[in-house]
C-alpha cells in the first residue's frame, strides 16, 4: 500500500478523508498532522482522535503543530463546522493520547523513515508543511508527492462562485495563511494542486443510489458521511462540502481521475482585497519567468471519484 501522511484540520470532510483513506485498502496512513484552519490544530487533534475511535482505526500517531499561521493572526472561518468541529456529531472523547512530537518535525521524520515513498496530503493551511520544509530544506527531495487541497486557478467557474475564504477572490486554504503557501508553492516539491475548480464543481454532489448503498452498509464510515451531509444541506450548501477534502485521496488512490496542467503561479500576500488568491500567469507574452511552476487539477471525473469513495465507506472495518 501506499505510504501516506495526512495533514489536515478536521473539520467535517477532513474526517471524511480520512475514513476513506483507511477503507481504500489502497493506503497506509502513517501518521496524522494537524494545523490551525477550520479549528485551532489543538482543537483539530483532539477531533482527529475521536474519528479514528470512530472509524476502529489502529495506533496512528496525531500531532499538531501551532496554533496560528506563520505572521498573522488565527482568521475567523466564514464557514462553521459546527460547534464540535465535526457536524455536530457528537464523537465521543478519546483516549488516544496525542504525540508529543511538534508536526513539522513528525513530518520530516515520516519523510525520512520513508526513503523517498511518502506521498504527504495536505488537506488543510500549509503551516505545517512550511515549517517542515523550513526545517529540512531538502524535504521536497524526499517526498514522492504532496497533494494539496487548496487555491482556485480558473478552470472552472465554481473556483470563483464558490470561493471559501474571507474576501472576494480566495480560497480558506491559502487564505489562513499566504505565506505559508507562497514557501510550499517555491520550495520544488512534486506538488498537485487541487483547487475550488474541481473540489467544488457541480458534479462532486452526494447522488440518490449512493445515498441509498451507505444507508444500507450502516458503517461508521456510511453513517458518518450521511450525518455531515445532513449537516451542510440544513443549513443551506451543498453536498460536496463534505466531500472537497476526499479528492486529495482519490487523487493518491487513482492519479488518473484528475486531469492535471503545469501552471506558473504566486500567492499574494500583501492586498485585503484578494489575500490568498493564486494567481496564475497565463499570457502569451511577457509571462514572468520567476513564478513557481506546479501541477493544478484543471478536471476531475466525479463517476470514478464516487466508484472510489462510496465502497471504502461501506466496507465493514477500515485499516491503516
Amino acid at each position: 500500500m501506499k505510504p501516506i501522511l495526512i495533514d489536515c484540520d478536521p473539520g467535517i470532510d477532513d474526517s471524511v478523508a480520512i475514513a476513506f483513506a483507511m477503507g481504500s485498502g489502497k493506503l497506509a496512513i502513517r501518521a496524522i498532522t494537524t494545523v490551525s484552519g477550520n479549528l485551532t490544530a489543538d482543537r483539530c487533534a483532539d477531533n482527529a482522535t475521536r474519528v479514528l475511535d470512530r472509524f476502529s482505526a489502529p495506533a496512528i500517531p496525531v500531532a499538531m503543530g501551532p496554533l496560528k499561521p506563520l505572521v498573522r493572526p488565527y482568521p475567523r472561518d466564514p464557514f462553521s463546522h459546527g460547534d464540535d468541529g465535526l457536524g455536530e456529531l457528537r464523537l465521543a472523547p478519546s483516549t488516544r493520547a496525542i504525540d508529543p512530537r511538534f508536526a513539522p518535525d513528525l513530518i520530516v521524520e515520516t519523510a525520512n523513515a520513508e526513503g523517498g515513498d511518502l506521498t504527504i496530503l495536505a488537506l488543510g493551511p500549509l503551516t505545517n508543511i512550511a515549517l517542515a520544509t523550513i526545517k529540512d530544506p531538502d524535504l521536497p527531495r524526499k517526498v514522492k508527492e504532496l497533494i494539496i487541497i487548496g487555491g482556485a486557478f480558473g478552470f472552472q467557474s465554481e473556483g470563483s462562485t464558490r470561493a471559501t475564504g474571507d474576501n472576494p477572490a480566495s480560497e480558506w486554504n491559502i487564505y489562513v495563511d499566504p505565506e505559508a503557501a507562497d514557501i510550499v508553492f517555491k520550495a520544488g516539491f512534486n506538488l498537485t494542486a487541487l483547487g475550488l475548480d474541481v473540489v467544488t464543481h457541480s458534479t462532486i454532489e452526494l447522488g440518490a443510489t449512493d445515498r441509498k448503498t451507505l444507508e444500507a452498509a450502516a458503517t461508521p464510515a456510511a453513517e458518518f458521511l450521511l450525518g455531515v451531509v445532513a449537516f451542510v444541506e440544513r443549513r443551506g450548501f451543498k453536498s460536496y462540502c463534505g466531500l472537497i477534502d476526499s479528492l486529495a485521496v482519490a487523487a493518491a488512490i487513482d492519479p488518473a481521475f484528475v486531469t492535471l496542467e503545469d501552471i506558473q503561479v504566486a500567492v499574494e500576500t500583501q492586498s485585503s482585497l484578494t489575500l490568498g488568491q493564486t494567481v496564475v500567469d497565463r499570457r502569451d507574452n511577457f509571462r514572468w519567468t520567476h513564478l513557481p511552476t506546479i501541477k493544478a487539477a484543471s478536471a476531475v471525473n466525479a463517476t470514478r471519484f464516487f466508484e472510489l469513495l462510496v465502497p471504502s465507506l461501506c466496507r465493514p472495518s477500515a485499516s491503516a
